[in-house]
């Protein structure tokens, strides 16, 4: 078999050669630049949407009117008579007044640390403690048994407790922990006693996009407005000591967040763009020329010298079917079933024997293999003379 497509070159007949210089250099480079300009429009659209000079707010802060805020539900205690005193800081909470009619409610625990836990465990003697979802590093730290599942589907109250009799409740996650028997799920409870605390696995339940499903309003009121006064304490990594670390997230601005998932998306795309075919391949004559019989005995040998005899056997019926397939005047398309049908019309053959053939008789030995072979040329030969 001979090759004798030939490309033809600027340089050998006279017409304009490839594209040199700048030009040129744009030119390959197309793709990776539109990727580089689509990332830089993503970045500074980001930054421009980013809300200047206005207040931001962290998921379950009380004084926030997002979706995943809670101030709805603040506004509803105070309207039943709750006295909620937000506290944002460590020294805010020493000076705050805590007394036995007082629930301390603690929402943003990833930004607890060791000391500021103490502190906390200490000043809210005599209380009603109650840490929100608390991340397993601060759950190790206070002793807190470690989650167990998460759930998005309605949990029932389920337990001896009268506050939460025939209540349900229902968020996009909730999870149980290994201790309690309130809104129990797979053998924890969303609301679990700790050593002087309780632990609530449920903060979506408070916030104002989800507060209204299933009993979430019930239940939220009533675990939070027990006591006629409500410390509501926020974390803050300021009051962390010099020798706790600070989570990586907190210091990064609000807009990387989205700019990283544009440039996560943005890389997708350029390895798409880059790894698929841009045109036809560009062919070029071989530097000697190759007889197919010599092809075909090097092929022969390569699959002999690695012993891949199933290889060998699909490429001997792959090219069987589609010479029958060519004799028999059926579509190019047409499936290995439409062409076992039409060799068992022509021939007499019984299906199975035609069908072990042309499709899945196993090769254990060389001498299957030119057993195969023998047969699909018979076959052939069936085919064009019956």
């Amino acid at each position: 078999m001979s090759i004798t497509d030939e490309v033809s070159t600027g340089s050998t007949t006279g017409r304009p050669g490839p594209t040199t210089g700048v030009a040129g250099w744009f030119s390959r480079h197309r793709p990776f630049l539109a990727v580089a300009l689509a990332i830089v429009v993503a970045v500074t659209l980001a930054y421009i949407a980013t809300p200047k000079g206005q207040e931001s707010y962290a998921r379950y802060d009380p004084e926030s009117p997002d979706p995943e805020g809670t101030r709805a539900l603040v506004r509803v205690l105070e309207d039943h008579g709750v006295e909620v005193d937000i506290v944002r800081s460590a020294k805010r909470l020493e000076s705050a007044e805590i007394g036995q009619d007082t629930t301390v409610f603690v929402t943003g625990t990833d930004a607890l640390g060791e000391n500021t836990a103490n502190r906390l465990r200490e000043r809210a003697d005599g209380a009603d403690l109650i840490l929100s979802d608390p991340p397993p590093y601060v759950s190790a730290m206070l002793g807190i048994p470690y989650a167990l599942s998460q759930t998005p589907e309605t949990v029932e109250a389920d337990c001896d407790d009268p506050r939460w009799e025939g209540l349900s409740i229902q968020a996009d996650a909730v999870t149980a922990y290994d201790a309690g028997s309130c809104f129990p799920h797979e053998g924890g409870a969303v609301l679990a006693p700790a050593d002087g605390l309780t632990v609530w696995g449920a903060p979506q339940v408070l916030t104002n996009d989800q507060i209204l499903r299933a009993d979430n309003a019930a239940v939220a009121l009533r675990l939070l407005g027990g006591n006629d006064r409500l410390v509501w304490y926020v974390p803050s990594f300021d009051d962390l000591a010099p020798d706790e670390a600070h989570s990586a997230g907190s210091l990064l601005p609000d807009w990387i967040r989205p700019a990283l998932w544009i440039l996560l998306l943005a890389v997708v795309a350029f390895a798409l763009a880059r790894g698929r075919r841009l045109g036809p391949l560009a062919v070029e004559p071989l530097p000697v020329h190759v007889r197919a019989a010599e092809t075909t005995r090097s092929l022969g040998r390569l699959y002999r010298r690695s012993g891949d005899r199933a290889h060998a056997a699909t490429t001997l019926r792959h090219a069987a079917r589609a010479r029958l397939a060519r004799r028999l005047r059926l579509d190019r398309e047409a499936t290995t079933e439409a062409v076992v049908r039409a060799v068992v019309h022509r021939t007499g053959r019984s299906d199975l024997e035609v069908s072990a053939l042309l499709t899945d008789s196993p090769m254990k030995n060389d001498q299957d293999l030119i057993t195969l072979a023998n047969a699909l040329a018979a076959l052939e030969e069936e085919v064009r003379h019956p």
